[in-house]
Order: structure tokens, then sequence, then C-alpha cells
């Protein structure tokens, strides 16, 4: 079990906001190597309720300038984990950012499965308010029953992500 207080809340419009900061420090040093930036997760979508951390996708061509990217993202902070067992999704954490909200910081070839998993499931919630109420309150459940295990909130509402998968067509019917 891993432990950690798991904190679920309704969205903010500051999250936008938090990205933006995080975009133009990132794009500021790695911008001219990237194909873009892309805000993911819970926090990208109006209406949803999320941890609160911003999820951000680096979209690099391909691994040919994956090393140079890592090098200026290291420049300015941020450690390589590697994959994290995520086949084309590069992980970076930092430890001294106080001026910017907590992140995720993934990069990923353009081609990556990963990203298109990402983007497609956000782009469906920004359209698709039902399946956002139903999503936000599941999250909000989840962390009300678990609220000191991320596994079980994660299992709790992962039928929930499978059924927006279905319905954005990432997943195929059973």
């Amino acid at each position: 079990m891993k432990t950690g207080k798991v904190t679920v809340l309704p969205y903010d419009r500051a999250w936008k906001a938090a990205f933006e900061a995080i975009k133009t420090e990132l794009e500021n040093a790695v911008g001219n190597l990237i194909v873009g930036i892309e805000h993911v997760g819970s926090t990208s979508v109006e209406g949803l309720s999320a941890k609160p951390c911003i999820d951000i996708d680096v979209i690099i061509k391909d691994y040919s300038v994956f090393d140079e990217v890592a090098e200026k993202l290291a420049a300015i902070g941020y450690i390589h984990e590697g994959d994290l067992g995520i086949k084309d999704r590069e992980a970076f954490k930092y430890s001294d950012k106080p001026h910017l909200m907590m992140h995720h910081l993934y990069v990923c070839p353009q081609d990556s499965e990963e990203l298109h998993l990402h983007v497609t499931f956000r782009n469906f919630l920004l359209n698709a308010p039902e399946s956002v109420k139903r999503y936000s309150l599941v999250k909000t459940t989840a962390a009300e029953l678990f609220p000191n295990d991320i596994d079980k909130y994660i299992e709790y509402k992962s039928p929930c992500i499978e059924e927006i998968y279905r319905l954005c067509g990432l997943l195929s019917e059973k």
C-alpha cells in the first residue's frame, strides 16, 4: 500500500494559469528543440475535479533530440527518472520550484501511444460534460473512501476511466 494523502479538489480556473507559467519556463529552456507542450490530465479539463497537480507532456519529434532536451531540463532543475515502465514517456522530477504549482513532467515523442492517449482522453472530456460530471464524482468519492491509499484510489476510479476510454475510442467494446 502506498500511503500519502489523496486530495481531490473541485476544478480551479487557476490551474490554467499555473500550466501557462510552467509552459513558459519550459519553452524558455527547450523551445527550439520541441514540437509542443500539452496540458493533459484532469487539471486541463474545465469543470473536472482533480488532484492539484498539473500533468504536462513535452513533445519531441523523436528521440534524436531527447538527450539535448534532458540536458536543458537538467539545467533548470529537472532530473530524468526514466520511463517508469511506460514506453515512450520519459518522466522528470524536480525538487526546487516553489514559484510553480506542483506538476508532473513527461517528455514524449510525437508518435508516442501514451501522448495519444493523454490528448485523446483530454479532448474527449473537453466536449463531454456528462462524462466530466460522472468522473468528478467518482474521483471525489475515491478520495473520500481512500484518503491515504493512492493505489486503492486509482483502483476505484479505473472502471470509470475504462468507460471513458471506450467512449472516446481508446478501448474497443468488450
